[in-house]
């Protein structure tokens, strides 16, 4: 089995030493750095140690591996929350997954363990180490990866709010700085790496409905540089508050009044001016990003931001600005997804995953099945569909290795959702069958069957 790219009778096409993107016969493609087209099916998470909070549950455990000096280094003493019980808190944790790693393979265990995970990759049909994965195994060079930057450390928009946090404010300096120090880190290690697809940005943003940046910035103070520049829109278009309050059926005694207040407009009113400001501001974001990542690594690809929520001036932006549009999709199937960008522009899936719990886990993650059966069955359907689909260049599942049991520190999840279990022991059923699946890939995809047209 080769399910790394299309080999044997696959087309040759021009080798530019990095990967890119091209239509080839109607469908979307990744090709590699050979000129051969290939197709990401990956998996996320690759050898991420999830540490789970030990403070305050000292006694939910027989014993306590992390007073253990063998098993030092997988202590967290000060981990990041953002939900649950510990949100806001800096709890101490401890990986499990880490201390079985270090059982299974002994002190030795990081080159063991990374050898063997892409031993296994391979085995199982799967050709990507997607995102939030362990850089020493990426860094091997054995198995296409891909990376991401972060605009952490920007300003927020205060008016903003979303499952993951507030929303980022583009229009200040620290948004640009923060995501060119995100990708100059990447320098000398993925940027310039021919195993490098690209990079995704951030991750599940609050992207809302159509309105939703533009009604956050002037929800928020007046020194928001989001807001001023909204109002700078404003000013322009209008000349006069009193044709803004013509317009908008309100009543401010002028724009500094405006600017000083919080109070949202009628969006049935005001509506085109909101969407219209969206949109500057959705451009602005893959705009500035998709700088910064060529900026450091002009061939390889912008991969995106996962969306797990959008709306139509979101998905135009990044079709716009982007060389892959990514989504999260937690559902059945894909093999009918309407891209709403209206663009004909590759697309990625960042993350989906099934669960079930009969194997001792206590959730099944986002999308439920009955058994390891059902799992593999809802795996290899979910693929399918996606490699039939023209747009697909790929899917990531989300994760190599189930959540702790006691669930992870950033939010208390604890999916089974691996390929692998907490100890490191495979789940046949879906490892066999994505393997099944990396056997079939370039045929499904090219709309070969045993050399038959279907």
């Amino acid at each position: 089995m080769e399910p790394v790219r299309w080999l044997g009778g696959g087309p040759q096409l021009a080798a530019t030493g990095f990967f890119r993107v091209e239509k080839h016969d109607g469908k979307w493609w990744f090709v590699d750095p050979e000129g051969r087209l290939f197709w990401s099916h990956g998996i996320d998470c690759v050898r991420l140690l999830d540490a789970t909070p030990i403070e305050e549950r000292e006694d939910w455990y027989e014993s306590a591996p992390w007073e253990q000096a063998e098993f030092a280094e997988f202590v967290v003493t000060a981990a990041t929350t953002l939900k649950g019980h510990y949100a806001g808190r800096t709890p101490k944790g401890f990986s499990f997954a880490g201390a079985n790693f270090r059982r299974k393979y002994g002190p030795d265990w990081r080159p063991q363990s990374a050898m063997l995970i892409h031993q296994r990759l391979r085995a199982w049909g799967l050709n990507t180490i997607a995102n939030w994965s362990d850089p020493a195994v990426m860094f091997q060079r054995r198995t296409p990866y891909t990376d991401a930057v972060s605009s952490r450390g920007t300003r927020l928009i205060e008016g903003s709010e979303g499952y993951w946090g507030k929303f980022p404010d583009v229009f200040d300096p620290t948004f640009a700085a923060s995501v060119q120090r995100s990708m100059a880190a990447k320098a000398s290690r993925s940027a310039g790496d021919p195993w490098c697809l690209g990079y995704f940005s951030d991750n599940e943003m609050a992207w809302g409905d159509e309105t939703s940046i533009a009604l956050a910035a002037l929800a928020s103070p007046p020194e928001q540089p989001a807001k001023r520049a909204f109002l700078a829109d404003l000013r322009a278009k209008y000349e006069s508050i009193g044709r803004l309050n013509a317009a908008w059926g309100t009543a401010h005694a002028s724009f500094d009044a405006l600017a000083a207040g919080t109070a949202k407009p009628d969006p049935a009113r005001a509506g085109d001016d909101l969407k219209a400001f969206y949109t500057r501001a959705a451009e602005a974001y893959f705009r500035v990003v998709r700088e910064a990542i060529k900026a450091v690594a002009p061939q390889q690809l912008y991969l995106g931001c996962r969306f797990a929520w959008g709306n139509t001036r979101a998905a135009r932006a990044a079709a716009k600005y982007c060389d892959v549009v990514s989504y999260n999709l937690y559902q059945r199937s894909i093999a009918t997804f309407q891209f709403n960008g209206e663009a004909d522009v590759p697309l990625i899936v960042g993350e989906f995953h099934f669960g079930a719990l009969d194997r001792g886990m206590f959730h099944t993650g986002l999308v439920p099945v009955a058994d390891q059966a059902e799992r593999a069955a809802a795996y290899q359907a979910y693929v399918e569909g996606a490699l039939r689909h023209p747009q697909f260049v790929g899917t990531h599942w989300f994760q190599y290795q189930d959540e702790p049991t006691t669930g992870r520190v950033l939010d208390e999840e604890n999916y089974q959702i691996g390929f692998v279990d907490i100890a490191d022991t495979p789940y046949a059923e879906i490892t066999t069958t994505s393997r099944h699946v990396g056997e079939r890939l370039y045929r499904l995809r090219s709309g070969q069957r045993d050399g038959t047209r279907f």
